[in-house]
């Protein structure tokens, strides 16, 4: 006969518990002494009131949700900041022990209300706030006061405007809502400022072939035109800037299919994975010859990220030409079929070809999903056409025409697959 335990006894004994590892986080904390003028005054902060508080919490919850539990916490809440004043007066301000006391009353009724897993979230963040104080403020201050910004700017475009968008089709656009539009632009910036964080945070210094490989996570073509116009500057210490021009386009591929799973297009994903990967390897051995032919070259350091991508006119213009690039591809097919979408498709690889994919195959146009992959591939390769000219314009050097070479020879491949395989 298997154990049974009432579920509110569960709750009380996974809030004792909860509660006893809080105490003891405190405990150490005030022991520590931190912020406090004389560390020998340590004030209330012990492993028991902590538990107490707790189970004090648990058992008013019980008896009843609304008075007896909301007058307990007035109680106890004056009684924390009767002790906060008198802490103040001693010389410690520190608000945390108050903050974490009321937090300890009310997770008794956390546990019954909430799943386990977000009551121990809860602790976890707790203990973290305690024990961890030396490296977060650590973290704080070294926090650019931008890169606050940066995320304020994210949670707007994430959790204010996309929750504000309706679910309707937009008019004349057959398959593209609104929300459609916005997840994009939230996917996209997202991948963009991951690479963005990694570049600057996680590898400041990168040498010139890893400036390739997160340039190619952010933008290829931008990575193109500040690898060559490196390649031009300072010739001696550019060797390896075409080697780096083809990591950043490989990291395309990558890029795209990453994106185009996230936003739901797995059939897409799956008929557009090898001639991806193919041109991927390829792509990447070529660029392996032309590293191993410099390797005796110095790296120089680049800044290929040097603004942050999460900018508001940025994702307003991506939605607008999101809409746009559907609307001309919702014309071109309805009036010239496959052969006007291949030609599109060309011409839209010399611009921005990021709205025009996802619009693509986000949209119900008159063609089969065949046609679709294939303006895709056929949009990605003139994309590749378009790197060339940027890496021997800028470069002015002899030494990116292989790597020019192989970004045109990539661009025929593309086209050669889409319209004949």
């Amino acid at each position: 006969m298997s154990a049974y335990i009432p579920p509110l006894l569960s709750g009380f004994l996974a809030t004792v518990a909860l509660a006893f590892l809080i105490g003891l986080e405190l405990h150490a904390y005030r022991r520590r002494g931190e912020g406090l003028a004389a560390p020998v005054a340590l004030g209330f902060g012990t492993t028991r009131t902590i538990t107490l508080l707790a189970a004090l919490g648990y058992v008013l919850w019980v008896v009843a949700p609304v008075v007896p539990f909301c007058a307990g916490l007035a109680v106890a809440g004056g009684l924390l900041m009767l002790e906060y004043w008198k802490r103040v007066q001693a010389g410690d301000p520190a608000l945390l022990p108050t903050v974490i006391a009321l937090l300890a009353y009310a997770l008794g009724p956390f546990v019954l209300t909430a799943p386990l897993v977000v009551a121990a979230a809860l602790v976890i963040v707790m203990l973290l706030a305690l024990g961890e104080q030396t490296e977060i403020r650590r973290l704080s201050d070294a926090f650019p006061a931008e890169e606050g910004v940066t995320l304020a700017k994210f949670f707007i475009l994430a959790g204010l405007i996309l929750p504000l968008l309706p679910q309707e089709v937009i008019p004349g656009l057959p398959g593209i809502t609104y929300t459609k539009v916005w997840t994009a632009v939230l996917v996209i910036s997202g991948i963009s400022y991951l690479g963005y964080l990694a570049h600057r945070y996680m590898f400041p210094r990168a040498g010139t072939l890893l400036t390739g490989v997160l340039g190619g996570m952010y933008s290829s073509t931008a990575a193109t035109v500040v690898l060559a116009r490196a390649a031009q500057a300072a010739p001696e210490q550019a060797a390896l800037a075409p080697a780096a021009v083809l990591i950043a386009t490989a990291m395309m591929y990558v890029r795209l299919l990453l994106i185009i799973l996230l936003l739901g297009h797995a059939a897409a994903a799956r008929d557009l994975a090898p001639p991806f990967a193919g041109l991927f390897v390829l792509t990447l051995a070529i660029a392996w010859l032309l590293a191993r032919k410099a390797k005796d070259a110095p790296a120089r350091e680049h800044n290929v990220i040097s603004t942050n991508p999460l900018d508001l006119p940025v994702a307003f213009l991506f939605a607008l030409l999101f809409v746009l690039f559907a609307a001309i591809t919702n014309f071109v097919t309805r009036n010239f079929g496959v052969n006007g979408l291949h030609v599109l498709s060309f011409a839209v690889g010399f611009s921005d070809i990021d709205p025009f994919i996802f619009s693509l195959l986000d949209g119900k146009f008159q063609v089969s999903e065949a046609a679709v992959v294939s303006a895709v591939l056929i949009a990605s390769g003139s994309n590749n056409l378009l790197k060339a000219g940027y890496a021997l314009i800028f470069s002015r050097s002899r030494r990116m025409l292989p790597a020019a070479a192989w970004l045109a020879g990539s661009m025929l491949l593309s086209v050669f697959y889409a319209l004949v395989l």
